[in-house]
C-alpha cells in the first residue's frame, strides 16, 4: 500500500504521497502467485503504515492485514513472511493474534514508538501513549514470546526536555529493543513541525543521540548472546557483502548470518547451529555444520 493518513507533525509522508491506498486484494494475491512460481519462498509486505491495509476479497468478504498474511502463508511454497512499516495505531488483536497461529510469520517487528514521552508524543500527533505502546508490546510478546522488535525514534524534538528525554530512555529499558532508526530532529518544510521552536541545540541532540543508541547497541547483544547454542533457519541470498567467502541471509528475528565455513551450491533454506557472535550490528551467525 502506499500514503499514510496519520498526519504526524513532522512528516512529510501524507503531503508528498497522499493519504493511505491500499492495493487490492486480488492484485496481491496474484503477484504473490506469479512471485511463488519463480521460486520465491520469503516476501515482505511494504506500506508506509502497511498494518493500515483493508480490501476485500472477490465474493465481497472484507480483509485486513491479518487476513491477507493468512491467505499468503496457506500457500505452501511461502516458507516466511514479513512485513514494513507498522504503526501502533493499527497493531490490532486480529493482527497480534497472527503471531500465535501463523509460525510462517517472521518473529521480528519493527515498530516505530518515536518517543517516550507522552507530552512529546502528542505533539507529535502519534495517538497513543507510552502506556499504550508497552500493553501492545505485552500482548505481542505473548503471543509470540521470542520476538523481536526495532523502532524509529526521534530526539531532540520541538520542546523535548532532559525528562523527555529520559522517559524515552527509560522506555527503551522496559521494551529491550533490538535495533533501531534513529535520528536528530531536523524541519521538513510544510509539517506543522516546522512551526514549531526548534529550540534544542544540536551539540545537546547528538549528546542525546549518541546515548541512545549506545543503549540499544547494549541491548542488541543481549539477543545475540540469548541466541548462542541455538540452531536458527537461515534463508541463505547470497555471496556476503562482507567477505566473499562467506554467504549471507537472514534468520526468522531479521538477523545476518555470516562467516559460513562451507559453501552451498545454490540459494536456499538451511539451519545453522550459532555459536559466536561478531560486532555489535549486526550478529554474524558461525556455522560449522548444516542441518
Amino acid at each position: 500500500m502506499e500514503g499514510c493518513s496519520k498526519y504526524c507533525t513532522y512528516c512529510v509522508v501524507p503531503y508528498t504521497r497522499g493519504d493511505e491506498m491500499s492495493r487490492p486484494f486480488a492484485d496481491v494475491m496474484r503477484e504473490v502467485g506469479e512471485l511463488v512460481e519463480r521460486g520465491v519462498s520469503e516476501l515482505t509486505l511494504l506500506g508506509q503504515n502497511v498494518n493500515a491495509w483493508r480490501g476485500a476479497t472477490e465474493d465481497g468478504e472484507s480483509a485486513d492485514l491479518a487476513f491477507l498474511l493468512r491467505a499468503i502463508a496457506a500457500l505452501d511454497r511461502v516458507q516466511r513472511l514479513r512485513y514494513t512499516t507498522s504503526h501502533p495505531k493499527e497493531m490490532t488483536q486480529r493482527l497480534i493474534e497472527v503471531y500465535a497461529d501463523t509460525p510462517k510469520l517472521a518473529s521480528h517487528l519493527h515498530l516505530p514508538v518515536q518517543s517516550g514521552s507522552d507530552r512529546i508524543l502528542a505533539a507529535m500527533k502519534r495517538g497513543y501513549t507510552a502506556l499504550e505502546y508497552k500493553s501492545l508490546v505485552r500482548k505481542l510478546r505473548a503471543a509470540r514470546p521470542d520476538i523481536v522488535l526495532t523502532s524509529d525514534f526521534i530526539v531532540g524534538f520541538p520542546g523535548e526536555t532532559e525528562r523527555d528525554f529520559e522517559a524515552t530512555m527509560k522506555l527503551i529499558e522496559e521494551i529491550g529493543f533490538d535495533s533501531s532508526f534513529s535520528f536528530t530532529y531536523s524541519p521538513r518544510p510544510g509539517t506543522p513541525a516546522a512551526e514549531m521552536v526548534d529550540d534544542t541545540p544540536q551539540e545537546i541532540k547528538a549528546e542525546r543521540l549518541h546515548r541512545l543508541q549506545v543503549r540499544i547497541g547494549e541491548q542488541e547483544q543481549v539477543v545475540s548472546r540469548a541466541m548462542l547454542g541455538s540452531v536458527q533457519r537461515v534463508l541463505v541470498e547470497g555471496v556476503s557483502k562482507r567477505d566473499g567467502r562467506e554467504l549471507a541471509g537472514r534468520a526468522d528475528n531479521n538477523r545476518a548470518g555470516g562467516d559460513l565455513m562451507r559453501g552451498i551450491l545454490s540459494h536456499g533454506w538451511t539451519q545453522m547451529p550459532t555459536d559466536k557472535t561478531f560486532g555489535v550490528s549486526p550478529c554474524f551467525i558461525r556455522a560449522n555444520q548444516w542441518l
